[in-house]
């Protein structure tokens, strides 16, 4: 799969057609992404110790792979993502419509 966490997408179809977010995770089984501020759906919480207040929160679901698109950083339009092999040796992703190479943001979970 070619989208990583923490990759800017655009969502490509559906009901949040045209959205841009950070993909949050990954599922490559199922072959899903989960992308910040869209699919939420409104979960009906009960009040527990976990949450003390309960009600109605809002949770991002996965979508799938396909209906997303990876947006370059170097030129900010949409694109597809390729591999190629640096002067070092180092297997590295790159923009297919600038031929920029895409940096490795370090995902960090916040939690």
């Amino acid at each position: 799969m070619r989208i990583k966490n923490s990759d800017k997408v655009v969502v490509l179809s559906g009901k949040d057609k045209g959205k841009v977010g950070k993909v949050m995770a990954v599922d490559l089984q199922a072959g899903k992404v989960t992308v910040e501020g869209v699919n939420e759906v409104k979960r009906h919480v009960r009040r527990s110790q976990r949450n003390m207040q309960g009600g109605r929160l809002s949770k991002n679901m996965p979508i799938p792979v396909g209906k997303v698109m990876f947006v370059c950083p170097a030129c900010g339009k949409p694109t597809r993502v390729g591999y190629k092999f640096d002067e070092n040796g180092k297997k590295v992703r790159f923009c297919k419509k600038c031929d920029a190479v895409v940096v490795e943001i370090p995902y960090t979970k916040n939690r």
